[in-house]
């Protein structure tokens, strides 16, 4: 009897200290499954329900990566902005190629001499615009500058065609199928028949400028008449067009400090002259060199065959040959001043 009493006691002790084990253990389970419930429960200071610190063993304080999500670290590496530079470079190349494809054939229809050499990309940011030396007047440094080329190094040259006395159907096909780039300086006085063949010529992309109402030499004005002139044709232009000019050209190429401050009172904000003209069967020049520079605005006007020898197919025939026997193309004077 006493064998069995002690080895009752004996095995009362041993399942009292299994039982205390057990309990620990359970206890332990119980706080461990707490504190998950917790911490899933728990938003994330960066915006997610879970993965604080230290989840997965990463020990970084920040959410695990996975093996398909990766974090933006501020977009494509070296290598894939080259090869996207790239790829945008063939593309323009192509494009270009295309486009020069298109107007040899053009010009083939048209019997130029040669294809017309494509105008490299208008600049980012365009030149800052200053009055030639020797056209100055007084106040001048607050007035619209005048020029009479733009400054550039590209082998470009600007055409721009005056007053409107012309209105030859041929004329927009032809610039339009050989993508030469024009901008028209307008007075109202010639081209009031025919505003439509103006309106087809803005559609065709062709910017429309300021050249006065009647064309009056400005100089022998009052400043409020030559306001009127072409504040007034700032209002025309606006009302059948759309928009005010941001270019004026004055009459003969004639200007004083009035025509500038009315100009300026008007919305421009610059007085393109020119360096050459072209005719149908000559140039004439205002340089002395007698010869075209990058940036040159090359003038002409709206003729035809009654004042000219020769139409305006047949002036822009002949002014292009001279641009591109030169190596210059024709660039748009917008993109630039």
């Amino acid at each position: 009897m006493q064998l069995v009493r002690q080895n009752e006691e004996k095995a009362a002790k041993t399942w009292k200290r299994h039982s205390g084990v057990r309990a620990r253990a359970i206890v332990a389970v119980l706080l461990v499954a707490a504190l998950g419930s917790a911490c899933a429960a728990e938003p994330d200071d960066r915006g997610g329900g879970a993965g604080r610190s230290g989840d997965g063993g990463g020990g970084g304080g920040g959410p695990v990566e996975s093996a398909t999500e990766k974090p933006d670290r501020g977009g494509p590496g070296p290598g894939v902005e080259a090869a996207r530079k790239a790829d945008a470079a063939k593309k323009a190349a192509a494009a270009v190629t295309k486009s020069q494809a298109l107007r040899a054939v053009a010009a083939k229809k048209w019997k130029l001499a040669k294809t017309p050499l494509a105008a490299p990309p208008p600049p980012a940011v365009k030149p800052k615009i200053t009055t030639r030396k020797g056209f100055e007047v007084t106040g001048g440094a607050t007035l619209p500058p005048v020029i009479t080329n733009v400054p550039t190094k590209e082998k470009v040259v600007f055409l721009t065609i005056d007053d409107g006395s012309e209105k030859d159907p041929e004329l927009l096909r032809m610039m339009a199928e050989l993508k030469i780039p024009y901008s028209a300086f307008l007075s109202d006085y010639v081209i009031r028949d025919d505003y439509a063949y103006f309106k087809k010529m803005q559609a065709r992309g062709v910017s429309l400028q300021n050249h006065t109402l009647t064309h009056p030499y400005l100089p022998g004005l009052s400043y409020e008449k030559q306001k009127k002139e072409i504040c007034g044709q700032q209002d025309k232009i606006k009302k059948r067009y759309g928009k005010r000019p941001e270019l004026f050209r004055p009459p003969y190429g004639n200007y004083n400090a009035d025509t500038l401050r009315a100009a300026k009172t008007c919305g421009v904000k610059a007085v393109p002259l020119w360096s050459s003209e072209a005719f149908p069967d000559h140039m004439e020049w205002r340089e002395w060199d007698r010869d075209l520079h990058p940036g040159d605005i090359v003038l002409t006007h709206f003729r035809g065959d009654e004042e000219w020898k020769g139409s305006m197919p047949d002036m822009i025939r002949y002014v292009m040959k001279k641009i591109t026997d030169k190596g210059y193309a024709v660039a748009k004077l917008e993109d630039y001043v």
